[in-house]
């Protein structure tokens, strides 16, 4: 799902910060503390502007309501 999700914003034409928590120092730690969020098990994690949006199922749901674009417009991550 990560690589999904990495391409729709990428057609987008957004190019998003991906941290891939398997292989950074100190993933293991960002794992337990976005679990703490509520962001347990439920990757990639997706944070738009900041905030945390949450994980595929959300992220698919709001791109086929239309509302993803509106909250990458938003956050300054799409100018179209």
């Amino acid at each position: 799902m990560c690589h999904t999700i990495k391409t729709l914003f990428r057609d987008f034409g957004v190019n998003p910060t991906v941290y891939e928590l398997d292989q950074i120092p100190g993933g293991r730690e960002i794992e337990h503390a976005l679990a703490r969020h509520g962001a347990a098990n439920d990757f990639p994690v997706v944070f738009i502007g900041g905030n945390l949006v949450g994980g595929a199922n959300e992220i698919m749901t709001l791109h086929l309501n239309g509302s993803l674009s509106g909250m990458l417009k938003r956050a300054g991550a799409l100018w179209l």
